[in-house]
């Protein structure tokens, strides 16, 4: 009987009073929480994010560099050539030279970047670089570094030939591309598993790219025997390479799809000899025109197959030529000769310019995980060969192919 007074008293408290609700909840768990990064947390990602990059960061990325100081090559050979009856008439011309020494400064940070960034993954990475050295494809891409430096450097605004800089940095450049033409070359005498009829593929005439633009360095500063030295070596090598690439032997099969745009160095290396030659010579005299003929005849043969064209991003091979197109319009003076220099060189800017805005827009494509160099790291020592997994990521870098045993896909 004593319970009535107080049942009025209980229910307001069960109504009002927000403390029993709360009490029969249950507690969020620490679980359910999302957890807090500390200050170690944000440096080990940071960290491991680095080291990414730098796994994927291969010398086939040279290839960017390669196209900007190319194309700051042509600018400087149209803009600041001086005004004279040799002189071809090019839109260009009436570009303030201040966009050339911005082109300039643009390849010499993204080549000094690179660069650097290359340098640590030899540090930090170096069973990758290993890798790199030891794959057929992967080992011609260590020449891509020092083509562009040569090339930076004869398109530089604030030196000349004549100075000791030039002739200085001339053999710090090309110091390792005698390095490698030893090791490259030495090997398809030497070697039987790496004859040239198993292991020549279209990147194998980045080695002659190299000699041939260190010859042209070299005739400007006025070395002659060295630069006829570097363009009998790098010509001798291309005739070879070209027969055994012709023949389609069985080295060239082992090339991953996403690197059949390098077909388009057929016609590069014919053309820098043009190049060379005509700086060795002084003249553009017939051996010039011949080779400048064979580079715009691979080029039109490469061209009238529209899906690999297509699918083409070396703005480098179309630069060479379009260079070599203008030697040949300060020589033959007529309509034809000075359209095609026109045409050529047009297109090399176009396509240059229009695929530095679409990867600016698309930065995402700069690693992407099909990546035909990430290969590289799955190699067998004891044959060499790729394992077609270029599609994978990363994290697949651990298959091993047993000598006798088909390659898993």
């Amino acid at each position: 009987m004593e319970a009535h007074p107080q049942l009025p008293i209980s229910i307001p408290m069960q109504t009002h009073d927000p403390k029993p609700i709360n009490n029969d909840e249950t507690p969020p768990s620490p679980q359910s929480q999302p957890p807090s990064l500390t200050i170690n947390d944000l440096k080990s990602s940071s960290t491991s994010s680095f080291l990414l990059v730098l796994a994927r960061c291969h010398a086939g990325y040279f290839r960017i560099t390669l196209s900007l100081t190319s194309q700051s090559l042509l600018w400087k050979t149209l803009i600041l050539s001086p005004t004279t009856s040799a002189a071809v008439d090019h839109p260009l011309r009436r570009v303030p030279s201040a966009a050339f020494t911005l082109l300039w400064s643009l390849s010499l940070l993204t080549l000094a970047a690179l660069s650097s960034l290359y340098l640590l993954r030899c540090l930090l990475r170096f069973r990758m670089v290993k890798s790199e050295f030891l794959h057929h494809v992967g080992v011609n891409y260590l020449f891509a570094p020092w083509i562009s430096w040569l090339l930076l450097l004869l398109s530089s605004p604030f030196t000349t030939p004549e100075t000791t800089q030039f002739r200085a940095l001339w053999c710090i450049f090309v110091g390792p591309v005698v390095a490698l033409d030893v090791k490259i070359y030495g090997q398809w005498f030497t070697k039987g598993k790496r004859f040239l009829s198993t292991v020549a593929n279209p990147t194998s005439q980045m080695s002659v790219i190299g000699n041939l633009v260190g010859a042209r360095a070299a005739a400007e500063m006025g070395w002659r025997e060295v630069a006829v030295c570097l363009f009998s070596l790098g010509m001798a090598h291309y005739l070879v390479l070209f027969v055994t690439l012709y023949q389609r032997l069985s080295g060239g099969n082992c090339l991953p799809s996403m690197l059949r745009p390098v077909f388009f160095l057929f016609f590069a290396a014919p053309s820098m000899a043009s190049l060379a030659w005509v700086a060795i010579s002084g003249r553009v005299d017939t051996s010039a025109k011949m080779l400048f003929f064979l580079s715009l005849f691979l080029f039109l043969s490469l061209v009238s197959r529209p899906s690999l064209f297509k699918k083409s991003m070396r703005k480098f091979n179309i630069t060479v030529l379009a260079l070599a197109s203008v030697d040949y319009a300060r020589e033959v003076k007529g309509a034809v000769a000075h359209g095609l220099m026109l045409l050529l060189s047009s297109l090399s800017i176009l396509v240059s310019f229009t695929l530095m805005v679409f990867t600016a827009f698309n930065s995402s494509m700069l690693f992407p995980d099909n990546d035909p160099g990430l290969c590289h790291n799955n190699i067998n020592k004891k044959n060499n060969k790729c394992t077609n997994d270029s599609t994978r990521s990363l994290k697949s870098l651990t298959i091993k192919i047993e000598p006798g045993k088909p390659e898993k896909s």
